[in-house]
């Protein structure tokens, strides 16, 4: 059980119990590095990010988790601010930083509620392994984008990764959940197509929102954010999906985006 119990109501526009707990919880943020290990996308993002990050200037990383790319662009001279949630993931953070006397500031903030940050602040902003996924209703992920406009200078650059909600049709668990999901939302208007809750290494209930293409371009969009690069993801996360153009918003596993403030 998470050390800092909070109720309900104080719970922020978004944010599920699920969420809640699994960012106060230890074991989470003391494992979270050798848990994913041999994740393969966090090389393919990194590789994104690099090509897109030429000029060193403030990064914004909105839920960094245990730091693994703000780390990697601290090293490489760039101004960093670590945002998450956790308070136990942005002590990892900081033991990282001790240990190879990188500056990185640190805050513990909720990313739907970014007023503390100053317009045109950032030059560039990330939220990856779909930590955008993790706020729930459609207005506030959308109110998330809005508040990475506001902070990117213009012409600065997000990099977004969410997941695919159609991949679900690719096998037989997936068409299962798809079908659950269209009955549930016949009587309950609350809940939306893309949306998951789950058991995690000991959370109940946590909360995962996967996109649709549509929804995505369309949510970026309106925020004011023009998309430069959109990779579609083959099953291993590795590598862009081959041969995009067939099917390619169904088979693929989730999206990396490179977006613009205009």
């Amino acid at each position: 059980m998470p050390s800092h119990p909070l109720p309900d109501w104080q719970l922020a526009p978004g944010m599920t119990r699920g969420l809640w707990e699994y960012s106060q919880a230890e074991h989470i943020a003391d494992d979270y590095d050798d848990f994913f290990a041999y994740n393969s996308l966090f090389e393919f993002d990194a590789e994104v990010i690099d090509r897109h990050f030429t000029r060193p200037g403030l990064v914004v990383d909105l839920g960094c988790g245990t730091g693994r790319a703000i780390v990697r662009l601290a090293r490489r001279g760039f101004r960093c601010l670590a945002v998450d949630l956790s308070e136990p993931m942005l002590r990892v953070v900081e033991e990282k930083a001790d240990l190879d006397q990188l500056d990185i500031w640190r805050v513990q903030a909720d990313m739907t509620r970014m007023d503390w940050l100053r317009d045109g602040a950032a030059d560039y902003c990330l939220s990856l392994f779909s930590t955008i996924g993790m706020v729930r209703g459609r207005m506030h992920r959308q109110r998330v984008l809005q508040q990475v406009r506001r902070i990117l200078k213009p012409g600065g650059l997000l990099v977004l990764h969410v997941h695919n909600w159609w991949f679900n049709l690719m096998d037989t668990a997936g068409r299962a959940h798809i079908a659950r999901s269209l009955v549930r939302r016949m009587w309950n208007r609350d809940e939306e197509l893309g949306d998951r809750f789950f058991d995690y290494r000991g959370i109940p209930n946590m909360f995962l929102h996967l996109y649709t293409h549509r929804e995505l371009t369309g949510d970026l969009r309106l925020a004011g954010l023009r998309i430069k690069e959109m990779v579609p993801l083959a099953l291993t996360r590795d590598r862009p999906l081959k041969l995009p153009w067939l099917c390619g918003r169904i088979r693929a596993n989730g999206w990396i985006v490179v977006a613009e403030r205009v």
